[in-house]
């Protein structure tokens, strides 16, 4: 019996973990972030929570018998990624890192890129009035202060403190969102910007609604990650395990 780690949360690791959980021979444990209440549960065994760093996830490596890890975390957690990298090495357990393609922007796109949301508020100050905000509950904070912007923040969760805005609106909700119904929201909202991450895939419903009325994005750039073994999609973390 081999034992396989998901460090997941996003939609790759779950669909990756309902197809791994069926196979004879393979336990598979998916490690979520807890950082939603009552998270969607993984095929396959679940843990909640932090490792307490490098060295707890070393423990746990050892502790649990882990043969293989796939770090399949969102391309912004950034810690988590650095702690894998460093157990892995420790403890000489094999680590794939699945992430899908960065977004490119195309013809009629208006991307404007920033590395943090610090360069991106002077940006939003100078060229935005009305912004759809979908950048996660903990990054609003960086946008205090912006105090003649209406923002529409859109989130699984709300923010916890409520962040200081002059004026803001929550939507709580889970995508993913057509282009069609995003384009209904940006027109009713009367959204002139929209701020994301470049979370990657297959470009999703609010830029291209973006693209077709002709919107800016701000879109922040994914922070480095350790060198490790990669894969773009599930077919290639099912050849990297050999089956």
């Amino acid at each position: 019996m081999r034992t396989l780690l998901i460090l997941g949360g996003t939609r790759d690791a779950y669909d990756l973990a309902q197809i791994l959980a069926s196979q004879p021979g393979l336990r598979v444990v998916s490690s979520l972030a807890g950082r939603t209440d009552a998270p969607r549960r993984p095929a396959g065994e679940m843990r909640v929570g932090g490792f307490g760093g490098p060295q707890g996830l070393a423990s746990y490596l050892r502790d649990n018998g882990i043969d293989a890890v796939v770090d399949a975390t969102h391309p912004f957690a950034m810690q988590m990624g650095w702690n894998a990298a460093r157990a892995c090495a420790e403890t000489g357990t094999r680590l794939l890192r699945l992430e899908r393609p960065a977004w490119q922007a195309g013809p009629g796109d208006r991307w404007h890129f920033v590395d943090d949301w610090q360069q991106a508020a002077p940006w939003l100050a100078a060229n935005s009035r009305r912004a759809l905000l979908a950048v996660g509950r903990q990054d609003v904070a960086a946008f205090a202060g912006l105090d003649h912007i209406w923002f529409l923040i859109r989130s699984v969760q709300p923010p916890d403190p409520p962040p200081s805005l002059a004026q803001a609106e929550f939507l709580l909700a889970r995508g993913p969102f057509d282009q069609q119904a995003e384009h209904d929201l940006l027109r009713t909202h009367r959204i002139d910007t929209i701020v994301c991450k470049n979370s990657g895939g297959v470009t999703d419903g609010k830029l291209l609604a973006a693209r077709q009325l002709g919107l800016p994005v701000v879109m922040r750039q994914r922070p480095p990650r350790p060198a490790t073994a990669q894969a773009t999609d599930i077919p290639q973390v099912l050849d990297w395990l050999g089956l």
